[in-house]
């Protein structure tokens, strides 16, 4: 396994190992050496093509989030909103697909979602804290001043999440 950092304090990729025989399969995701924080809550959520979840967060009590995809490919963004990060605003993505066994470790104070390339996609989180249901937040996906570069125009998106909020609308 390794770790690959980014220009986002603590938040990093990482390479997993895969062995495969003639059986199949069998995959390396997450070890405490590269990711020591707890994990205390783990999810698994399925979307067909052209999905996009998200931007998510929480104001109270903010996950770290371990993800990695079992299944599928996606187009992968967190928002950084630590207001005394050097990265504050800024986004990073990347793909993560079950063929390049990438996964990502997003710490607490990101907003996080993903645009779904595949019939069906299936991705595992890991979460440092439990889920705080009254503190739900969401950034609508295609604002302007998040400038993120999506790779569909129109994508198939939750009533939840049309009803985000803009950037203006956080920081106010």
């Amino acid at each position: 396994m390794k770790k690959i950092k980014t220009r986002f304090k603590d938040l990093f990729i990482i390479k997993g190992m895969t062995h495969i025989d003639n059986r199949g399969f069998f995959r390396e995701l997450i070890h405490q050496k590269i990711v020591p924080q707890k994990i205390v809550f783990t999810v698994v959520s399925k979307s067909k093509k052209n999905v996009l979840r998200g931007l998510h967060f929480q104001s109270i009590n903010p996950q770290g989030k371990f993800l990695s995809v079992i299944k599928g490919k996606i187009f992968d963004v967190a928002v950084d909103l630590r207001k005394n990060s050097k990265t504050y605003l800024k986004h990073f993505s990347c793909e993560i697909s079950d063929r390049n066994n990438l996964s990502i470790y997003i710490p607490p104070g990101f907003a996080h979602g993903f645009y779904c390339y595949d019939k069906e996609n299936i991705i595992l989180y890991g979460c440092t804290k439990y889920r705080h249901k009254n503190s739900e937040k969401g950034l609508i996906w295609n604002d302007k001043n998040l400038n993120i570069k999506w790779p569909r125009k129109k994508p198939i998106i939750s009533k939840k999440d049309k009803l985000n909020i803009t950037l203006k609308e956080y920081l106010d």
